[in-house]
């Protein structure tokens, strides 16, 4: 089942699409218990690189198993490679600015990682070019594709969106959700109130002030290509969209994000309202995980992890592709299996 918002419609998937995962990271991941999208906070800076060698290969090369929690919660690349794998999308995987770089072939945007927000995320260089060049892997993507789904990974995203929204003039204090069932919001506010001291008026310098590289990319990849594009992910991708919007507000009718109940339905955000305020359209997989075999996939119904790497969106196509709700989740048990039998995966 899907549910749709602020005038969605579920499509047709009767051609063939792209997905793009765009991977970034910044040194905000490293400010302790703000986010749980690795290990340890030095480990989030692994997530992206393996969380793209995962979807495409079904292992990683960067660390020795998948991404998980400090928990052990797998990574939603879980759920992205077993959606992906009834449909077989072309998968590119587009680097923003990682600081670990993936060892699969992947598109670079000639950017940089983002530093702390606080301070400065990104030259003005970067951001530049990381949208320029987003801008034309967008178009080169209109030559082959009418739809292109927009994944992304990169941890503390959430932060780095509600100061990318704030920056941009909506009211998006405390509305972006969490990788964790506990929402840390006093340090995401305090984190944001710090880095939206003293911003530059003007919109672009404000981006590089406090964004992040993952964001910019999406935009660029938006806003160069011709068809329509799904966005999958949560309350991050309403930054991205109003970034989108920054530039071109017409182009937002061809946009809507694709995420899952888990955001939607987050007591401690408020996805919709964000959406709604920047005026891009929603859908949203009703996929049920409480019939799993196992408890790190059933701790998804609990709160935990909730989006990224374009499980969202992936979920949708596969549903829309005509793929029950057991066959999915059998499918995400059988993948979860393996990594759990050879990798002695916290379960």
């Amino acid at each position: 089942m899907i549910k749709e918002y602020y005038g969605a419609e579920t499509f047709t998937l009767n051609k063939d699409f792209a997905y793009v995962l765009v991977i970034g990271t910044t040194d905000v991941s490293l400010i302790p218990g703000l986010t749980i999208a690795g290990a340890t906070p030095e480990l989030t800076h692994f997530t992206p690189a393996a969380d793209a060698e995962y979807v495409l290969l079904g292992k990683c090369k960067s660390i020795n198993t998948i991404p998980v929690s400090p928990t052990g919660i797998p990574t939603p690349a879980l759920l992205t490679r077993a959606s992906l794998s009834f449909i077989n999308p072309l998968k590119v995987v587009v680097n923003a600015g990682s600081r670990i770089l993936p060892k699969i072939p992947y598109i670079d945007l000639q950017g940089e990682p983002g530093k702390d927000i606080r301070k400065q995320a990104l030259s003005m260089e970067k951001v530049n070019s990381i949208i320029e060049n987003g801008i034309k892997l967008g178009e080169e993507l209109s030559n082959e594709y009418e739809l292109i789904m927009i994944g992304e990974s990169i941890p503390a995203g959430t932060t780095t969106a509600m100061a990318t929204l704030l920056a941009l003039g909506y009211d998006a204090m405390d509305k972006v959700s969490s990788a964790s069932p506990d929402n840390p919001k006093e340090l995401k506010r305090k984190v944001v109130e710090e880095a939206l001291r003293n911003l530059p008026t003007d919109p672009l310098q404000r981006l590089a002030k406090v964004s992040d590289p993952v964001l910019l990319g999406v935009a660029g990849i938006s806003l160069g290509f011709k068809g329509k594009i799904l966005l999958a992910g949560g309350t991050q991708m309403t930054a991205a969209a109003a970034i989108v919007n920054e530039f071109d507000k017409n182009k937002l009718k061809d946009i809507t994000i694709g995420t899952t109940k888990w955001i939607v339905e987050d007591k401690f955000a408020d996805m919709l309202s964000l959406a709604k305020q920047v005026g891009v359209k929603v859908l949203a997989s009703m996929l049920d995980l409480s019939i799993s075999a196992y408890e790190g996939i059933r701790a998804y119904e609990k709160g935990y992890v909730k989006e990224g790497v374009g499980a969202g969106g992936s979920t949708i196509m596969a549903l829309v592709r005509g793929v029950s709700n057991n066959t999915l989740v059998r499918k995400i048990d059988e993948l979860y299996g393996e990594l759990v039998g050879s990798n002695n995966l916290h379960i």
